[in-house]
């Protein structure tokens, strides 16, 4: 008798409101309003015969693997040291006691003893049993400063309905939904801490909230390596090319809110300190972007090895990374390859087990790829910019690890979180630090051949 539920599909189609050669909640589910069984693949008919009625053998499945369509590297991340955050600030040496805060020792003739560049007579060598304070033998004194720095939350909340969970498994469904949209959202967390460490520098001079600070959103991100690895010459370049600024922020307050780093300003008198080595060339205007050379790349990296620094590991973008081989190519020489063991906390892998992964270096300095990595300049062609980071000064300082928070009707606690399903949380609390700015280096304002 027609009227009569006898099968699932009887008990569907009385749902779903579902009739005639409708099959299963298949309307619903291509709405993506619940999940169910696809659509018959035939349509219900069989291509060989012609008979009806076959849909409930042969369906359209999509299976239980979700596949990403999305390139969710985290190469910056993962390649910046992490260390625990013990203290919300640090020290540091900022001029010699005589001879300056360059990265040579000056000396000038006719200087006096305490100057920053003192006569090469005066700067140790003194008579036999001389007076103390004596002319050339004067008291002497460094120069320090105290950098502060206030660790930023990062965390991702997302949620998913008891309706939902119950139907994720069974019908078509991907099984336990909270299993897959908790791994997807670990990655979006990663992810998302990863561009902030790449965020664009002149980002930090526009104003993306309201009038009263360029940077009210930015400044509760992770700071940003292309802001840390800056210069009071490179925002200078950038607002006399109108890079910064916007209707509602001058240009005067855009820079003034991208030289703020540690609570210092770049520029201000004796400051000179925080700024690291930026190759920008003759300024960011139109037209001022130049070509990437080996010579430009050398330079840099000796540059840096002149004030003292380390250059541990190279970040760029992959078109960069296709122009430098090229380069090398054209010259009969080649980029080596050198396997990077990941450290974390002290324990490193063990030689010769397959623990590391290989990439391609230039002076045995490793180059490592970023997706996200910024192209600075105006004009079409740019390619990314280039990072020399000495990690022994520069690092992620973590309060907080990453931690998943999770409650809701599963655990008995719907009031909990106020829904009639669970919410998940990923949490993360630390802040970039950086405890020597001179020995960090960028390549910006590049464009390919």
């Amino acid at each position: 008798m027609s009227g009569y539920i006898k099968t699932m599909s009887d008990l569907e189609s009385s749902s779903y409101g579902l009739s005639g050669g409708a099959v299963g909640n298949s309307v619903l589910k291509s709405a993506g309003l619940v999940g169910g069984f696809g659509t018959a693949h035939d349509g219900g008919t069989s291509l060989a015969t012609g008979a009806t009625g076959l849909a409930d053998l042969y369906n359209v499945l999509y299976g239980q693997k979700v596949w990403s369509m999305l390139n969710q590297e985290v190469n910056a991340l993962s390649m910046v040291a992490k260390r625990p955050y013990t203290s919300s600030g640090w020290r540091v040496l900022k001029s010699r006691p005589q001879g300056g805060s360059g990265s040579s020792f000056s000396v000038t003739s006719g200087g006096a003893a305490g100057s920053t560049s003192p006569d090469p007579a005066i700067i140790g060598g003194v008579q036999e049993n001389a007076t103390l304070g004596s002319t050339g033998f004067e008291a002497l004194a460094p120069e320090y400063d105290k950098l502060f720095v206030s660790p930023k939350t990062v965390a991702h909340l997302f949620e998913f309905s008891e309706l939902g969970m119950e139907l994720a498994a069974i019908d078509d469904g991907v099984g336990d939904i909270r299993a897959i949209v908790r791994e997807d959202m670990g990655k979006h967390h990663a992810e998302s801490q990863n561009k902030m460490l790449l965020m664009p520098f002149e980002l930090y001079g526009a104003d993306t909230d309201d009038n009263t600070s360029p940077t009210d959103d930015l400044s509760k991100n992770y700071t940003s390596l292309l802001k840390i690895v800056s210069s009071e010459a490179e925002v200078e370049a950038m607002a006399a090319a109108g890079l910064i600024g916007s209707s509602d922020d001058t240009i005067e307050q855009a820079a003034a809110a991208m030289r703020q780093i540690y609570s210092k300003a770049r520029g201000a008198s004796g400051n000179g300190y925080l700024d690291a080595v930026v190759n920008f060339g003759n300024g960011y205007a139109a037209g001022d972007s130049r070509l990437l050379t080996l010579s430009l790349l050398n330079s840099v990296i000796r540059e840096v090895r002149e004030n003292g620094g380390n250059t541990k590991v190279m970040l760029t973008g992959y078109d960069t990374v296709q122009a430098i081989g090229d380069l090398l190519q054209s010259q009969e020489r080649f980029m080596d390859r050198r396997e990077i063991v990941p450290t974390h906390n002290g324990v490193r892998g063990v030689s010769g087990a397959e623990v590391g992964f290989r990439v391609a270096t230039y002076y045995d300095i490793p180059i490592i790829p970023c997706k996200d990595m910024p192209k600075t300049g105006q004009g079409s062609g740019k390619l990314s910019d280039i990072l020399l980071l000495d990690t022994d000064h520069l690092w992620l300082s973590v309060m907080k690890p990453t931690q998943y928070y999770e409650d809701g009707i599963t655990n008995g606690n719907p009031f909990g979180v106020g829904k009639l399903g669970n919410q998940g949380m990923y949490r993360t609390i630390g802040e970039t630090c950086c405890s020597f700015f001179k020995g960090q280096a960028k390549i910006t304002n590049l464009k390919s051949a």
